[in-house]
């Protein structure tokens, strides 16, 4: 696995939590599972954490470099951190407050770079190499040009497309950077629009390509959905799968989560009613059972459709009586929006920018209602965490988060889809779910009980990507 995020050592989103879940479960089916990751300068390494005084040679294309690496062992699975301070050290993933690193295709290339040297240096020669996005995209590229004919251009390449709105543009240089040689610089090959494109690299040059839901993979070879890359994914239609995310059962239950102040099954909801009651506490709303409380845990992005939810939130409060609560944080603009409505409507509508793991877990648990108006959502985690805790999603029918919910009718679903990205869809989606929540309570707690009892764990999903993995090494 080469990652540029793996879970809780760096995330940002759904990524990390994807390939650090995923990776562990592979390993624990049997298969020996390397991770490679950057040592960030926010990362502190586990206390078992072994050094490695031999440094790995890394064979750029402008000469030699040399990077330190400390591995963690959990069973079957290692991780590798790259300690290289000119790229790494660095408290950001990909940005900080002055906006996205201006190197991160040098810093990503060269992570690519000695993911594979790294292999050479254990003298371990894996059957597949797992990617993920476009930070991986030139593996795949090197697999098939300057490793061509050494032991590691043996290796099938997987790549997973996670968010194919990113695509890693970076200078033709990148190619002299890693010493690719330069016909791959073409039309179906790594060029776009003069520049190299490392998304692009990863779809055309992988073995075989992946993305987190079924319907996301259908939705990427439309023009709609496909970012720009509808052609080549329409090219690569017969190697790409999609495959629905998988969710850490043992950190997202309400059975065993460590940040509950009580826990709850399907059998057993009393527990519910006390998170919320708990949850509105936090956030300094009366204890009220049967006012529904609305939830979101995002970031605070346009693709995330939360722009949407700020035009209609006054409107909703002014004209309904409910609970809203906010976790996230983003565009400077769209937090501004929020805090300003939550000043004004502080009885009522509770907003904390940033990132707070106690408080996402009382958000899943304690509210009773979970909003994700996502313009486009390639699979998405917190339907997920919501339907395990019986929080019933309020989610736009796109992506995963239309693989994943089953629309409520008479006594049966798990959420509410809604189809037009529109203030009034939302809006009376909404309303419709308070006035089913006031007058069919009963129905309400069906819903509930159909959502928890939902199989989202990786059982199902990890065994599809060891067939791809056959697949690509043969």
């Amino acid at each position: 696995m080469v990652s540029p995020e793996w879970a809780p050592f760096a995330r940002t989103g759904g990524l990390g939590d994807c390939v650090a879940s995923l990776s562990k479960f592979i390993a624990q089916l049997g298969h020996e599972v390397k991770v490679i990751l950057p040592k960030y300068a926010s990362i502190v390494l586990p206390a078992s954490t072994i050094e490695h005084l031999q440094p790995v040679i890394v064979n750029m294309g402008y000469g030699t470099e040399y990077g330190k690496i400390w591995e963690y062992k959990m069973d079957n699975l290692s991780i590798y951190f790259i300690e290289f301070e000119r790229y790494f050290d660095r408290d950001g993933i990909y940005s900080d407050n002055d906006g996205d690193f201006s190197d991160n295709p040098e810093r990503f290339a060269f992570l690519s770079r000695m993911a594979i040297d790294l292999c050479y240096h254990l003298n371990w020669i894996p059957d597949v190499i797992h990617g993920h996005d476009w930070t991986t995209g030139l593996i795949p590229v090197m697999l098939d040009t300057t490793e061509r004919n050494k032991p590691m251009g043996h290796c099938g390449f997987v790549l997973t497309i996670h968010n194919l709105q990113h695509h890693g543009y970076a200078p033709k240089s990148i190619l002299n950077f890693l010493g690719i040689p330069h016909h791959v610089f073409r039309a179906d090959g790594v060029e776009a629009f003069d520049q190299v494109n490392m998304m692009k690299a990863g779809i055309y040059f992988a073995t075989k390509l992946t993305t987190v839901s079924e319907n996301y993979a259908k939705e990427i070879q439309q023009p709609e959905f496909g970012c720009g890359l509808d052609s080549p994914l329409k090219f690569r239609a017969g190697d790409l799968t999609g495959i629905r995310n998988g969710i850490d059962e043992y950190l997202w239950s309400p059975e065993t989560d460590p940040f509950l102040p009580v826990k709850f099954s399907p059998t057993n909801l009393s527990g519910k009613a006390i998170c919320k009651k708990k949850l509105q506490t936090y956030c300094n709303f009366a204890r009220e059972r049967k006012t529904p409380l609305f939830g979101i845990v995002s970031r605070l992005y346009e693709q995330k459709g939360l722009d949407i939810f700020a035009n209609i939130l006054p409107n909703l409060l002014e004209n309904l009586t409910i609970q809203v609560v906010l976790l996230g944080s983003g565009d400077h603009f769209l937090e501004s929006r929020f805090i300003q409505i939550a000043k004004k409507y502080y009885e009522r509508c509770f907003v904390h920018i940033g990132f707070h793991e106690t408080l996402s877990h009382l958000i899943e648990a304690g509210a009773d209602f979970f909003i994700m108006p996502s313009r486009f959502e390639p699979c998405g985690l917190n339907q997920m965490y919501s339907m395990r805790y019986g929080t019933l999603p309020i989610a736009r029918a796109t992506g995963g988060l239309k693989d994943t919910i089953q629309h409520f009718s008479g006594s049966t679903g798990t959420g509410f889809l809604f189809q037009d990205l529109t203030d009034s869809a939302l809006y009376n989606t909404i309303r419709w779910t308070c006035d089913l929540y006031r007058n069919a309570p009963e129905v309400v707690t069906i819903l509930r009980k159909n959502a928890m009892r939902q199989d989202f764990s990786w059982n199902t999903s990890a065994k599809k990507y060891i067939d791809v993995y056959r697949w690509a090494r043969k």
